[in-house]
């Protein structure tokens, strides 16, 4: 079973600017690209940070005299009035950014990404390469299209990935629904054991927002009760799924 990875998602081609171009020079090319935001790169090809819309508002916004308007944007960035002073002054791409940049590695799964994107409250992620050079950039947008899968998939790939490959059962001896990507697992496993990793592989698959528990369980291997000599082998695996 593999989980999408960002690498798969992300957008290869990207606009990107260095530390020293021209504040003017950033806001044609995100007006030209139709984009809200942008990488700033070094020489190396290496990530340094990000330009997004509220990072040049403070900069548009000092140029008007708008001080409503650069008071909200300093609200908008945590409030934190110096830096957003310094922006507002700004006229590179360097001290306009955000920095350190917030960036995701290629490998990572579609929900270590979105959690990034969560976590920092930011709308895109530069995607890097095991040497941290950017390799492309992926959006709210872009992971969202995971979530995009039927039901009907998402039933299927639960039964067969975690109930048959996993944990070796028969197809239908736990059932799977789901609706508009919630799966509910009902029927009983073998162990206690089984439950969190049949629960946890299916919160990972590609599409399932959430997942209710209803399993219950035969043996509890937890808190195993002394009995005589096990009898129990690779014959008792083997019937589970006749």
């Amino acid at each position: 079973m593999k989980a999408t990875r960002t690498g798969a998602l992300m957008v290869g081609d990207v606009v990107t600017a260095r530390r020293d171009t021209p504040f003017k020079e950033v806001v044609r090319l995100l007006e030209e690209h139709r984009i809200s935001g942008l990488p700033v790169i070094d020489e190396n090809h290496k990530v340094i940070g990000v330009i997004s819309e509220t990072d040049l508002m403070l900069r548009q916004a000092r140029e008007s005299g708008s001080t409503g308007v650069l008071a909200r944007c300093r609200r908008l960035i945590g409030g934190r009035a110096r830096r957003a002073s310094v922006k507002s002054r700004a006229r590179t791409a360097g001290g306009v950014m955000s920095a350190p940049a917030v960036t995701v590695r290629a490998d990572a799964t579609v929900a270590e990404a979105a959690r990034l994107m969560t976590e920092h409250r930011v709308e895109r992620l530069p995607v890097v390469d095991e040497e941290g050079s950017l390799v492309g950039i992926v959006t709210r947008r872009d992971l969202l299209q995971v979530f995009l899968r039927t039901d009907a998939e998402i039933r299927r790939e639960v039964q067969q990935e975690v109930f048959v490959n996993t944990l070796w059962l028969a197809p239908h001896a736990v059932e799977a629904t789901v609706r508009d990507g919630v799966v509910t697992l009902t029927g009983q496993l073998e162990r206690r054991s089984e439950i969190p990793i049949a629960v946890g592989m299916t919160r990972r698959l590609d599409g399932v927002v959430d997942v209710v528990d209803h399993l219950s369980y035969r043996l509890d291997d937890k808190h195993p009760q002394p009995a005589g000599p096990a009898v129990r082998g690779v014959a008792d695996d083997w019937l589970r799924k006749l």
